[in-house]
């Protein structure tokens, strides 16, 4: 049997990823830190995949494997070398952490295997090229081929288990020219050309609306996404983010007007989904991340005034953000502490964003900080 190494045990790794490469036939490898994770998997031979949604149906993932990457790393490194693909989903932060161990197994790899198939399935652009650049401090990796990717399937807050509850939609889009036409056999992706077009769609509509969702709504004292985007006012603020979007998204990449509205109907149908109800703290976790350069609200904003637009309604949500005050997410005690202290507006509009001195994006996210130190 084919064996796929994914590391990243969460629910995206077992509930997309895993189980798409399960459908494909491959023994599954799981590697990840997280002892009780790992312990669990190794304890039970099976979880479901519990669609919800349209068309929603039910899988049994099972035939796997599970290694804790720290204490069983030989083991990792063995069945890279004999892998035929390898993936992750831990967060791009954390690319550069299994980096290492993926180094050692093509290095481990026999001289006549074929070319390792690395794929890193994380919420950001770029995300295999960032993998591909840490293993190579590491290795020549002359046997592996690293392809982008863009994924898109909205995975609830879960109640504990091995089995996830996850909606039915996904798109699970990969790059194919570093294949040079012999692409792996791999369950539900779409192979394409020109990636740019889908990662940026997918992170200008999906994760936009639903930050700006989330961070408007916790700001209002709603508890879910669902109950905030069912308030006209909040509903139409982010109507107005995705109109912003829209506007790049067209002259970008030449989408249709009729294309990128139905692809944000689509979008607020799927996260207003009953079936999935998420928390606007859940998923306004993490907002320095989200308020990075080339995240969802400052990359777009960016790029519209560069093209001589105006961006008010990405900058209001982007002040919503800056009230995002929950204890319990270390970004956004890092985002409180910075505002609280002593330093002037423009430098922590710089520290947030990663905005260059002189972009003229700054100016007007020095005017939304400022706005937050003044309350």
């Amino acid at each position: 049997m084919k064996t796929a190494v994914h590391f990243g045990a969460g629910n995206i790794g077992r509930g997309f990823v895993a189980h798409f490469l399960h459908e494909s036939g491959y023994e599954v490898v799981f590697a990840d830190v997280n002892q009780e994770l790992i312990g669990a998997l190794q304890a039970q031979p099976s979880y479901q995949v519990l669609e919800v949604g349209e068309g929603a149906q039910d899988h049994v993932v099972d035939g796997y494997r599970a290694l804790n990457s720290v204490t069983q790393e030989d083991e990792v490194i063995a069945a890279i070398a004999a892998a035929e693909v390898v993936t992750t989903a831990v967060g791009a932060r954390i690319l550069p952490y299994v980096a290492p161990v993926i180094a050692k197994g093509l290095n481990a790899r026999d001289a006549n295997a074929p070319k390792l198939t690395v794929i890193a399935c994380e919420n950001a652009i770029g995300g295999t090229d960032i993998l591909a650049a840490e293993v190579r401090k590491h290795s020549p990796a002359h046997n592996a081929v690293f392809a982008n990717c863009a994924i898109d399937r909205i995975v609830p807050e879960q109640h504990g288990g091995l089995d996830v509850t996850i909606e039915s939609f996904f798109e699970w889009v990969v790059d194919r020219t570093p294949f040079h036409g012999e692409t792996p056999d791999l369950f539900g992706v779409t192979w394409v050309d020109d990636l740019e077009p889908f990662i940026e769609r997918k992170l200008f509509t999906v994760n936009t609306a639903h930050a700006a969702a989330a961070y408007h709504g916790h700001d209002r004292g709603w508890v879910s996404i669902r109950e905030a985007l069912a308030t006209p006012e909040l509903q139409a603020e982010v109507r107005a983010v995705l109109g912003e979007t829209k506007q790049l998204l067209m002259e970008k990449f030449g989408f249709t007007d009729e294309q990128q509205q139905t692809y944000i109907e689509k979008t607020l149908k799927r996260i207003s989904n009953p079936d999935l109800p998420d928390t606007c703290e859940r998923v306004g976790r993490g907002p320095l991340r989200k308020l990075s350069r080339h995240e969802r609200f400052i990359g777009p904003a960016a790029e519209l005034v560069e093209r001589g637009h105006t961006a008010w309604d990405l900058l209001n949500a982007m002040g919503a953000a800056l009230r995002f005050d929950v204890p319990g997410d270390a970004e956004s005690v890092e985002l409180q502490a910075l505002l609280a202290s002593d330093a002037p507006a423009a430098e922590i509009a710089e520290t947030i964003t990663g905005l260059e001195p002189g972009h003229p994006l700054l100016p007007s996210v020095t005017e939304v900080v400022q706005l937050r130190l003044d309350r």
